[in-house]
């Protein structure tokens, strides 16, 4: 037997008697803080894709914390097992919610720019003429540059909550800019592209 045989079976030995001696406690505690820190890692991203997950994680966790506490080392083993494959699942489910955020954002990002240019430019017309185009009143123009005017500040936050990382928000925003975009070009008698449909 090598030397580091000879001390890999003697931790293992050391540890098993510690087991055996505290009830199985050390054991217990080394598992529910694994699942802890395992927790830690999947966190913040989790709470911003799938924070309904992490709360029923964090309310089995809890759980066993109190396991723990009354000295149900057995059962916090077990638990601990299950809850690592849970916090293993909202980790993917996360990484998951983000790539199709990430794909919507660049979809509706690539269009929107120039959705928002051809608008601005409609509206820029509309305004230079001397009279309104017969099939647009008054009324529907004024909605229109106002609700250019909130299409535009959307949009804006929109990006910069992209820029920051909050997807969700960013997606939230755009969609509802899309909507009054489209709502806009039909009050303006222009054709709605198929993105805004």
């Amino acid at each position: 037997m090598t030397k580091a045989q000879a001390l890999a079976v003697s931790l293992v030995l050391s540890f098993a008697a510690a087991s055996c001696s505290d009830g199985g406690r050390a054991v217990a505690e080394a598992a529910l803080e694994a699942a802890e820190g395992t927790l830690a890692t999947v966190r913040i991203e989790a709470v911003r894709y799938v924070p309904d997950q992490v709360k029923a994680v964090e309310g089995s966790m809890a759980a066993v914390r109190d396991e723990f506490a009354q000295g149900d080392y057995t059962q916090v083993l077990t638990d601990t097992k299950a809850l690592t494959s849970k916090i293993s699942a909202i980790g993917a489910a996360a990484a998951a919610k983000k790539a199709e955020l990430t794909t919507a954002w660049q979809a509706v990002s690539s269009g929107m720019p120039q959705v928002i240019q051809s608008i601005q430019s409609r509206v820029e017309w509309v305004s230079k003429q001397r009279r309104l185009p017969r099939d647009l009143s008054r009324e529907a123009f004024d909605a229109a540059r106002s609700g250019l005017e909130f299409i535009n500040r959307t949009w804006a936050e929109a990006t910069d909550a992209f820029k920051a990382g909050n997807l969700a928000d960013a997606m939230a925003k755009a969609t509802t800019a899309k909507t009054r975009a489209a709502e806009v070009m039909t009050a303006l008698n222009m054709q709605v592209p198929a993105a805004l449909k």
